[in-house]
């Protein structure tokens, strides 16, 4: 009769959670579906992450400052073991890869890469809050991600399909002739 040795505490301490990683992007400068293409190609790129889905693309009427083109708007799904705040600098540092310059809250961009949700992370410091802060009252967020994921929930405001029912989605319009591949 043979045994397993026993586990070694050390060998396990390099081990992180994988996580559901929820990205929100949109963008309304430019050739958008092309750049937001490139910005999951990108993602998608990124070591320890692995993309598992996007939703369809949106056209979505601008928010916050409303004297500007419209938006196009996905939500991208993903698996990893990287931390929140690498996960952040990952979605900074393609924008900055991508042309986006932050001249006007809320103005018209290139691209924009929100990081939603990290598994049920909660998170709130001065450079990262997660969920994000914003996302439950925003149908650009819900209405893709619901789209990507049907059951998907955001942690400390519950199911995303619920929190659409209660939204004004009248802005937001699924658009047919685009599409982003998955890499």
């Amino acid at each position: 009769m043979s045994t397993s040795p026993p586990a070694v505490s050390d060998t396990l301490s390099t081990l992180r959670p994988l996580r559901r990683v929820v990205y929100s992007l949109g963008g309304n400068v430019g050739d958008v579906a092309e750049t937001l293409q490139a910005a999951v190609t990108l993602l998608a790129q990124t070591g320890e992450f692995i993309v598992t889905g996007v939703s369809a693309v949106y056209r979505t009427a601008p928010w916050g400052r409303t004297d500007q083109p419209d938006f196009l708007n996905i939500a991208l799904l993903a698996e990893s073991t990287l931390p929140s705040a690498v996960l952040l600098q990952r979605g900074l540092a393609i924008e900055d890869a991508l042309g986006r310059e932050r001249t006007v809250r809320w103005g018209p961009r290139t691209i924009d890469i929100d990081l939603i949700r990290v598994g049920a992370r909660m998170r709130n410091d001065p450079h990262l809050v997660l969920p994000h802060p914003r996302a439950h009252e925003r149908a650009f967020v819900l209405v893709p991600w619901l789209d990507a994921d049907p059951a998907a929930e955001l942690p400390g405001h519950g199911f995303v399909a619920d929190l659409v029912a209660g939204l004004d989605t009248s802005g937001v319009h699924r658009v047919a002739d685009v599409r982003i591949d998955l890499p």
